[in-house]
């Protein structure tokens, strides 16, 4: 058996996707004389990374054909597809002679899957590991796209869970044009698909998030966790001719991406999920960025803790409607807060309120006009002026509160392609789930 690795073939400004790029390569293999191919994997990498690719997927592809082969003509397709008049495409090519249903691939080759990940790597990392192990590989520019091509070789053995996704392709004379897509058909393909299909669509921003806005070649990417009914929603949808299609095992929507962590040793460039106290009222800024501060669970007063262990959280205004979740958090609630950081800041994708604060200490009112007391001066009390009536401190008052124990996320229109729907259930609270 031999294991196909690609990674870094299109181009943000030119279009082009590597998945495209392994369809290609895999039905360039059955005519060839392949017997099986037995799956494509698309592997979503850390989504922090500086240098990614648009989505940061790396492909590989699992055949029986023999692996010199196999590397002469996926380096012929690269060669023809990837989009390498741009400067920041960097294509990556690994062949390793191994069969992945058999024979784990080696554990320095799984570890560097997961750190692909989760962290960064250097090109440095991907040449000494292909060297050691003898694998074919082949590069242009800077060969960037080989650390992904080594992850995809490793992530089969490294990662546990799997979904799916069903691409349809359309026609070349058609890229860079709009797309032609019935739009109630996605929707009504949407409903019939869920809840083992999801991501389809974003119900609330009325769009298809199922289709891309990119010059590319894909004219839609059905995601779920069947691949029957990934296949079945894709044709439901009334569309432009299809030209080709293809499914993918994938590790989108897996979380697989987070760590734990704690606020006070976050690194910028990885994604964590981490428990903390709210710490300051959600403050909503110029372009509609709402940003909440969190500090460590064990803080005695959140809102005075000055300590190092305080974090700024973000959900930046395509979250939609998510940051009104945001916007509903008060001073104590406790949290555990998900998604990448960023020049010191963490990007939310998802958060669990663990412990909602359900009283506000507020000034007296008078118990006999009901007007608000005034302040008799410092640790003297409340007095009402009119009454003379006093009371020592404030008192308590029960919130309403919009937000309930359990899970809340960013919509479909906003999440990233690695991170896990509510919906698909696993989670350690109860959840509301964003459609």
């Amino acid at each position: 058996m031999t294991v196909v690795g690609i990674d870094d073939t299109d181009s943000r400004k030119l279009g082009m996707c590597t998945t495209y790029v392994a369809a290609e390569i895999a039905d360039r293999l059955r005519q060839d004389g392949a017997e099986t191919v037995s799956r494509l994997l698309l592997v979503r990498l850390n989504p922090a990374v500086e240098y990614k690719t648009r989505g940061n997927a790396a492909l590989a592809i699992h055949t029986d054909f023999e692996p010199d082969l196999a590397y002469a003509l996926a380096r012929e397709r690269l060669e023809s597809l990837a989009e390498t008049t741009d400067e920041r495409t960097n294509p990556g090519l690994v062949v390793a002679a191994h069969d992945p249903d058999d024979d784990r691939a080696p554990d320095d080759v799984t570890r560097f899957a997961h750190g692909a990940i989760r962290d960064h790597l250097e090109i440095a990392d991907a040449e000494t590991l292909i060297d050691r192990h003898g694998y074919r590989s082949w590069h242009a520019g800077d060969g960037r796209g080989r650390i992904g091509a080594l992850a995809a070789i490793g992530a089969w053995d490294a990662l546990a869970e799997w979904t799916y996704e069903y691409i349809s392709y359309r026609e070349p004379d058609r890229w860079g044009t709009p797309r032609e897509v019935d739009h109630e058909s996605v929707f009504a393909a949407a409903d019939w698909g869920y809840p083992d299909v999801w991501d389809t669509v974003d119900r609330g921003e009325d769009e298809t998030v199922c289709v891309p806005h990119t010059p590319g070649p894909i004219l839609h990417g059905i995601r779920g966790d069947d691949p029957d009914a990934v296949r079945a929603v894709a044709d439901r949808i009334e569309s432009e001719p299809v030209a080709a299609s293809q499914l993918f095992v994938t590790n989108q929507g897996t979380d697989v991406h987070l760590q734990k962590g704690a606020i006070s040793t976050v690194d910028d460039g990885r994604a964590y999920c981490l428990e903390g106290q709210v710490a300051s009222d959600p403050d909503t800024r110029r372009g509609g960025h709402v940003f909440v501060d969190l500090v460590s669970p064990a803080a005695d007063d959140p809102a005075d803790d000055d300590s190092s262990d305080r974090l700024t959280c973000a959900a930046f205004e395509p979250t939609k409607r998510f940051r009104d979740r945001v916007r509903a958090l008060r001073v104590g609630d406790r949290l555990t807060a998900c998604g990448e950081v960023s020049d010191g800041t963490l990007k939310l994708e998802k958060f669990a309120v663990r412990d909602l604060v359900r009283t506000e200490r507020v000034t007296p009112t008078c118990p006999d006009c009901g007007r608000t007391m005034k302040s008799a001066g410092r640790n003297q009390g409340y007095r009402c002026r009119a009454c003379k009536t006093e009371r020592a401190e404030k008192t308590t008052r029960d919130l309403e509160r919009d937000l309930e124990i359990g899970w809340y996320e960013v919509p479909p229109c906003a999440r990233r392609h690695i991170a896990k729907p509510l919906v698909r259930g696993g989670f350690d609270a109860p959840t509301h789930p964003e459609r």
